[in-house]
């Protein structure tokens, strides 16, 4: 890995999302389920599972896997915020995942798979941590969700993209022990 490439990885995701639209960033597990999920929500309209958050510059997915780069799995959201409020993105991620259990979901287990909420706008922020603090009213243990900036988002391998909406069946690595949440 070559670390000269750190002030890339460590940027802001500068894409810019199609007209009218926003785009945040959501890490909740093993990005399949999660990425299903939001591609449920009424208004979003693209979803792209990728690593973000990391420092070793267009990660392949073998590297996030090894522990070493720190990114997290992630799925890119884009939403219409006339047809999709940033509070119905925020409650498809907490009923999504388990923000408790830090680097793991069920047995996938790795800093990749860290539950956090990345903001492109201040109001974003603003919102997620007004909803981390209503969240950690209704549960009895310490919710490790991360609340940060969005960095570069890097987008994952083809074969990741969509992969329950196109029905689960193309070869994966065995790290990724997806739990299929409903």
């Amino acid at each position: 890995m070559d670390s000269s490439s750190s002030s890339i990885a460590q940027g802001p995701d500068d894409d810019v999302p199609a007209p009218g639209q926003q785009f945040t960033q959501f890490g909740a597990g093993c990005f399949w389920g999660v990425e299903l999920a939001f591609q449920r929500v009424a208004g979003v309209t693209k979803t792209e599972v990728g690593y973000s958050q990391g420092f070793f510059h267009n990660p392949t997915y073998n590297d996030v896997c090894s522990g070493t780069t720190n990114h997290s799995e992630i799925v890119r959201v884009q939403f219409d915020p006339n047809h999709c409020t940033y509070h119905n993105l925020l409650e498809a991620f907490w009923a999504r995942h388990d923000p408790t259990t830090l680097n793991r979901q069920g047995s996938d287990v790795g800093t990749q798979y860290r539950s956090g909420m990345y903001f492109y706008t201040p109001e974003q922020e603003k919102e997620a941590r007004e909803s981390l603090e209503k969240q950690q009213k209704l549960l009895d243990r310490k919710i490790v969700t991360e609340i940060l900036p969005a960095k570069k988002f890097y987008r994952a391998e083809e074969y990741h993209q969509q992969y329950l909406a196109k029905g689960g069946r193309f070869e994966y690595s065995e790290r990724c022990l997806c739990i299929l949440l409903s």
